[in-house]
């Protein structure tokens, strides 16, 4: 197998699949990529065995079809040093001999037997299948993946949880101690469904989709998941476990309701948490008429610091302590001007919502407190 190609533009798909390939493998074929020639068309393929990314590109020519792995590391080290040219890439899959041509000079390696690198699952014929824009997407995961957990215990909070109705696609992610839903009203299935989403394919695709346009097409089993791009297809093993009932953990009836100005928050946060316990984070939000204080302070070094801001707030006063850090990062996922605390006392659960909803969604998130001592 025999083809010529831009230098540049196979760096750029090797970069993107190169994610998938873990540091260290149990199988050593999976340091590889796989490399496929078919009719003009270059596939090649990057998995760790629960996630496999496929990449597929025209060749500016070609000769013969062929099959070959080649060592990842090896072959992306020595093509970032190649500046834009044509490379000629020459393969024998019998010999696994493999040689590349650039302008001035030329490598040589070897390759592996393609037929020992495994085979990405494929999925049952009770496969739902649902489709949706890539912009969408992407803002789903950028609003929900910072609440994503990282427990080897609980596996289920480990990515996010795709809830799919006839009515919406709710994109759901929790650690336990925060938690985001976003109701995407312009997204719709033809049956009730859902799967779990695992955080590192949640991540690969994040970074596939900014460069995408039109609809991504998601095909999902009992066990697996498929995720079809313009010039990427990524299969996944889905997290198989029961979903928290995350319904019911959202207030319906949190009574105080301060409005906000979200970047004078953020900024007051991130300069406050500053002089909170390193171990816990702790900010104290003190709502009284029209004022809301941010304040944090260390006993252990004697530091401390306060803010104070205007916002729209007339009940009683009330103070409630929460996570700086978790906080902060729930104002970022938030693309409004102005966001409205929902809240009942200092232990129940804080609601932060859009002042204003963005057109066909509906993002709520919520935070567990932390008692003010």
């Amino acid at each position: 197998m025999k083809f010529i190609i831009s230098s540049t533009l196979l760096s750029s798909h090797l970069q993107a699949v190169s994610r998938v390939v873990n540091s260290k493998n149990t199988l050593p074929i999976l340091d590889c990529f796989l490399f496929e020639l078919k009719d003009g068309v270059l596939s090649v393929t990057a998995s760790d065995s629960e996630t496999t990314l496929v990449t597929s590109v025209e060749v500016a020519e070609s000769d013969g079809n062929g099959r070959i792995a080649v060592l990842s590391k090896m072959l992306l080290d020595a093509l970032k040093e190649i500046p834009e040219q044509p490379l000629t890439f020459d393969a024998n899959p019998s010999s696994l001999e493999i040689t590349i041509l650039y302008q001035n000079g030329k490598c040589s390696l070897m390759g592996q037997d393609a037929d020992e690198y495994p085979t990405s699952a494929i999925l049952s014929n009770k496969a739902v299948q649902v489709e949706m824009d890539a912009m969408v997407l992407l803002n789903g995961i950028n609003r929900t993946a910072f609440s994503m957990g990282d427990d080897d215990i609980r596996q289920v909070m480990n990515g996010i949880f795709f809830d799919i109705t006839p009515d919406d696609i709710t994109m759901v992610a929790t650690d336990g101690f925060k938690l985001v839903r976003y109701k995407i009203l312009s997204c719709k299935g033809n049956t009730k469904s859902s799967f779990i989403f695992p955080k590192k394919p949640v991540l690969l695709l994040k970074s596939l989709l900014s460069r995408e346009q039109g609809l991504v097409k998601i095909e999902f089993d009992e066990r697996n998941a498929v995720f079809t791009l313009s010039s990427y297809r990524m299969v996944c093993r889905l997290i198989e476990e029961l979903y928290p009932k995350y319904n019911s953990v959202i207030p319906t009836d949190n009574p105080y309701k301060a409005t906000v100005d979200r970047m004078s928050l953020l900024g007051a946060l991130k300069r406050v948490s500053v002089f909170s316990p390193k171990a816990i984070n702790l900010v104290g939000l003190s709502l009284s008429n029209g004022k809301l204080r941010i304040s944090a302070q260390d006993m252990d070094y004697s530091t401390s610091a306060e803010e104070t801001l205007p916002c729209q707030y007339t009940d009683k006063p009330m103070s409630i302590g929460f996570n700086s850090l978790f906080l902060i990062d729930m104002l970022n996922a938030i693309p409004s001007t102005e966001v409205v605390l929902e809240l009942a006392d200092p232990s129940r659960v804080g609601v932060v919502v859009p002042a204003e909803q963005e057109e066909d969604e509906d993002l709520l998130t919520l935070l567990l407190p932390i008692a003010l001592d």
